[in-house]
């Protein structure tokens, strides 16, 4: 059967994809961001999976306010990046796993979560910027990749205990699949951060430490915090952290397995006004 071995968790900045993509990763403002990954990728090299499973948030291109779902699920064999205004990031386009995918979405709904299928769907930023930084800028991604969308744009968004035991009933879908596939899961977003109002430029160092160290060592303590705490400590976009914890959920400690293995732990500011975290768990 299939099993998650491991899971990621990085922020996914659009000004990221953009130094990538316009070869500015060796200047001194992003030098130390990309430093910060030069671990993960070779540890990505090292520890390829058969399939992704990777956790974002549209950012009003597959979805506009016509029709928002809180959770949507890629089933397509191809999703193409997407335009934001600038046209398409070059990257290479994201090969899905249908099969995984539809599995994981009749698994899941029938333990009750309501998701949306989506069979065409581009993917913007909030996807492709993690496989950048992951894998750098290869001809082709490594491995099929299953989009997973997560509404945290426009309230009402779900809970982070909604979040946290969605990530649960991940994991006995990709488990209950009859092949035997490496799957790691990926939760993107984050870290404090704020583009609009009064408090634009927000970043809080101390909350978002304690995030990770929550995350880390108490998840289900963490999926207990409320959204207005989100909100006042890291900014009205630091909502987006709760999709970490759907890829914290689908690690085996969760269903009582033994904790996890903090493989590389990396924080910092900032990055186009935003913070940025990044952790690799792997699964024993």
């Amino acid at each position: 059967m299939a099993k998650i071995s491991a899971s990621v968790y990085t922020s996914h900045v659009p000004a990221i994809g953009a130094a990538i993509d316009l070869k500015k990763t060796g200047e001194a403002y992003w030098q130390p961001l990309f430093a910060g990954y030069e671990y993960s990728k070779q540890w990505m090299k090292d520890n390829t999976p058969d399939v992704i499973f990777l956790v974002f948030n549209d950012h009003a291109t597959a979805f506009s306010l016509d029709i928002i779902p809180t959770f949507a699920i890629g089933t397509a064999a191809e999703f193409t990046p997407a335009d934001e205004g600038w046209g398409p990031r070059p990257v290479p386009k994201v090969i899905g796993h249908p099969e995984l995918a539809s599995h994981i979405a009749q698994s899941v709904i029938q333990d009750d979560f309501d998701l949306t299928i989506v069979n065409r769907m581009d993917v913007d930023h909030g996807l492709t910027v993690p496989l950048s930084l992951m894998c750098g800028e290869p001809q082709a991604w490594p491995c099929p990749v299953i989009p997973f969308a997560v509404n945290v744009v426009q309230y009402p968004v779900p809970s982070g205990r909604r979040c946290f035991q969605l990530g649960q009933a991940i994991r006995r879908a990709v488990e209950s699949f009859d092949q035997d596939l490496k799957v790691q899961i990926w939760g993107t977003g984050g870290m404090s951060h704020q583009l609009q109002g009064a408090r634009a430029g927000l970043i809080n160092r101390e909350w978002d430490n304690a995030f990770l160290d929550r995350l880390i060592a108490d998840p289900a303590g963490q999926a207990e915090v409320s959204h207005i705490d989100y909100v006042r400590e890291a900014g009205s976009e630091g909502i987006e952290l709760v999709m970490w914890l759907i890829a914290r959920g689908a690690m085996s400690d969760i269903a009582g397995g033994p904790a996890p293995t903090l493989k590389h732990r990396f924080y910092h500011v900032p990055a186009s006004n935003t913070a940025v975290g990044h952790l690799i768990l792997e699964n024993n």
